[in-house]
């Protein structure tokens, strides 16, 4: 068996087994997840983490299903962080740097402190997509974005108060409708399912189970574009 360790999360001590992460300590020391945890494998930044280890006066980041634990860290998961969000009709839009000036006007009260880009678990520069941002160069922001898993921790940092991975989200979404082109197959993959043609594969689907599912998709095709 691992040796065990003290770690405290939301202030209470646990023991748990060495070499394990954050995620994985929570829930050993018998607390079930519901927020707060999603894919578990790095991707869906819904177990953004903030912690302490002795001895360091400085709060650490991380995700919880990736971050392997310490003893005496101090843990607590953030599995939602407050944050504007502006919904849009993208088809109605002419301009893609218009449009995103007038959804976030506040990415120019940017004081360009860098408080974003040290937080990031994702280690983004954060700071410099905003900037981008702001010179409206959306395909800059799409690249330099693209690793973001939307986890809010750069939204709790922001002296300006903004919500830079909402600004960056948008930008890619923006940068995708009015500047890559069309896939081809697209409107024809549309009209086949508007035509039924796959109605008989969907109720297949539908009357697998679970073991089944997983077993058609980890033997899927993988289509690179």
């Amino acid at each position: 068996m691992a040796d065990l360790i003290p770690i405290y999360y939301l202030g209470k001590k646990h023991l748990v087994p060495e070499g394990v992460t954050i995620m994985g300590a929570i829930e050993l020391s018998g607390h079930r997840l519901v927020r707060g945890c999603g894919c578990r494998g790095g991707f869906c930044g819904a177990c953004a983490t903030v912690y302490r280890v002795p001895g360091d006066h400085q709060i650490k980041v991380g995700l919880a299903c990736q971050t392997q634990i310490e003893e005496g860290m101090d843990v607590a998961i953030l599995p939602y962080y407050p944050a504007q969000k502006i919904l849009l009709n993208i088809r109605s839009e002419e301009d893609p740097v218009k449009t995103l000036y007038r959804m976030y006007p506040e990415m120019f009260r940017c004081l360009g402190c860098s408080a974003c880009t040290k937080i990031c678990p994702q280690d983004l520069s954060v700071m410099d997509i905003i900037a981008e941002a702001q010179r409206g160069n959306l395909t800059a922001v799409a690249e330099m974005s693209f690793d973001c898993v939307m986890c809010g921790l750069c939204a709790s940092r922001c002296l300006a108060q903004m919500v830079p991975y909402n600004i960056a989200m948008s930008a890619r979404r923006l940068y995708a409708y009015s500047s890559l082109p069309r896939p081809g197959y697209v409107d024809a993959r549309i009209k086949e399912v508007e035509q039924g043609l796959y109605d008989g594969q969907i109720d297949e689907l539908i009357d697998n189970g679970q073991e089944e599912l997983q077993k058609l998709y980890a033997e899927r095709d993988i289509e690179c574009i």
